[in-house]
This record gives structure tokens, C-alpha cells and sequence, in this order.
């Protein structure tokens, strides 16, 4: 019995490792988690047609400004899907004169080095959808796609 004795702790505590795990990483297996790290949660929602994407999204164009780092300028052009045709013609009103700034005040903050790569586009993309959903009056920002996107050193 005394032999058995180290065996059977150890077996009961692989066995408690293996529940606590489970536990702990059952949100994210069956996809509850929200996504911590850019701030922004998912959006789940129905499939829409291209007819409806079309009417549910604005686009601004041309943005131009410099970056944090004063060297370097950045082009970049954007797509705006809203929550329905409503929001689109509310945020379609206020898009120059509020949405504008907001974007560029932004950029004007990120250095180049935060904008390489897809998880960079990724946080810039989470970081907006939270500063214009504070702006909104009517419906909810759903996602930002960055449809052109050049940086270039002065």
C-alpha cells in the first residue's frame, strides 16, 4: 500500500488539473468569450445579402494625415457597417464633421510600427468602433473595414 501511494496522489491530482482546466477554458471552447484584448465584443447576427450590406454601409474615402511619428503620412479609405438603413443615413449626415476628426485625431496618435500587420488594422478598427459608437445618436457601429491603406515616410 505504501508503494500505491504516490501513484494514487498523483493520479487524483493530474485528474483535479484536467477539471479545473476544463472549467476555466469552457467559454472560450464553445466560442461565449468576448474578444479582451482590442476592447471591442463580437457581433453575432443574422447573414446579410450584398443588397443589404450595401444599404447598411458608408464608406469614407482619402483620409490623409500624419502619423504620431511626424516622418511618416498615412492614406487610408474606410467602410462602415451599421446596425440598419437608419443608422447608415444618420451616420451619412454626420460623417464629415464628426466621424472625420475622431479617425484622424486617432491616426494622429498611432505610430507606424502600431499599424503593421492584420492585428495592428485589427486594434486600430476596435479602438474607432468605440470612440464613434460614443458619437452615434441613432443605432450601433457593427464594423470597420479598411478598404485602402498606405503609409509613406515624408
Amino acid at each position: 500500500m505504501k508503494k500505491m501511494l504516490p501513484w494514487l496522489i498523483t493520479i487524483l491530482l493530474a485528474i483535479t488539473l484536467i477539471v479545473i482546466a476544463a472549467v476555466l477554458l469552457k467559454p472560450q471552447l464553445l466560442g461565449e468569450g468576448n474578444n479582451s484584448k482590442t476592447g471591442a465584443h463580437a457581433v453575432e447576427g443574422k447573414k446579410l445579402s450584398a443588397d443589404e450590406l450595401v444599404e447598411m454601409t458608408s464608406e469614407i474615402k482619402d483620409i490623409k494625415t500624419n502619423l504620431a511619428d511626424q516622418d511618416y503620412i498615412v492614406l487610408m479609405n474606410f467602410a462602415f457597417q451599421l446596425n440598419d438603413k437608419k443608422s447608415k443615413e444618420a451616420f451619412d449626415k454626420i460623417k464629415e464633421f464628426k466621424i472625420k476628426p475622431i479617425i484622424i485625431k486617432t491616426l494622429a496618435d498611432t505610430k507606424p510600427e502600431e499599424l503593421k500587420g492584420s492585428n495592428g488594422k485589427d486594434q486600430l478598427s476596435a479602438k474607432l468602433i468605440n470612440l464613434i459608437n460614443k458619437t452615434l445618436t441613432d443605432g450601433k457601429l457593427n464594423q470597420i473595414e479598411i478598404t485602402e491603406y498606405l503609409v509613406t515616410p515624408i
